[in-house]
């Protein structure tokens, strides 16, 4: 068995790929990650791109592709009344609650299983979590959460984090929800990633680029 690396898991609950993962983190080798909340938008910004939700085949595609996934799964999987929807208090109560298996679940569950928007069903999301509707808003407000989302996503940034949800191991990340076997078999055998193909890939060159706009 290849040597454990910290885990750590960066996902934003605007995401149904982070639900869909999210449910497949405890059975990981070397045991789950660090969770760490990040907004989706903020790394769009900070790398040019556009969300799947801003093109609008994508969108319609992205949606059906997740909820076909969660079938295949036996997943119980509702979108919630509109998305994209703002994500940031729901992120931002998260991490004033330590951002815990129990309260990132109820949060997960309260979007993508029962379908309820977070913002606009802010009493029901605050009793999920075991708060009143004002001293959750508090919490979410406090300064200190504010620029604690922003770190940890100038944080990911940094490390390479261009979509939720991904899942670093050491220097590796491993991006998506489809990406979940890939990231298990490289804990388990990272020497497996290290052939010569491997190796030439990652270092690829590029032939030729398109015009940025």
């Amino acid at each position: 068995m290849g040597q454990m690396r910290q885990l750590i898991w960066y996902f934003d609950f605007i995401s149904p790929f982070a639900y869909l993962q999210w449910l497949e983190l405890d059975g990981l080798p070397g045991g789950p990650p660090e969770l760490r909340p990040v907004l989706f938008a903020g790394l769009l910004g900070h790398w040019g791109q556009l969300g799947p939700a801003e093109i609008p085949a994508k969108r319609r595609f992205t949606y059906r592709h997740a909820l076909w996934r969660a079938r295949e799964r036996g997943v119980p999987m509702r979108f919630p009344p509109a998305h994209p929807f703002t994500p940031l208090p729901a992120l931002r109560l998260a991490l004033a609650l330590g951002a815990t298996h129990e309260v990132v679940g109820a949060i997960f569950d309260f979007i993508w299983r029962d379908g309820r928007d977070p913002e606009g069903d802010w009493d029901a999301l605050s009793a999920a979590v075991g708060l009143d509707p004002a001293d959750a808003r508090r919490r979410a407000g406090d300064e200190e959460v504010k620029a604690a989302l922003r770190r940890n996503t100038e944080q990911a940034a940094a490390a390479g984090v261009f979509g939720v949800p991904t899942l670093q191991a050491g220097d590796e990340l491993f991006w998506g929800d489809d990406a979940t076997a890939m990231a298990q078999a490289w804990l388990v055998d990272a020497a497996g990633f290290e052939d010569a193909e491997m190796r030439r890939v990652s270092q690829l060159p590029e032939a030729v680029q398109r015009p940025r706009r």
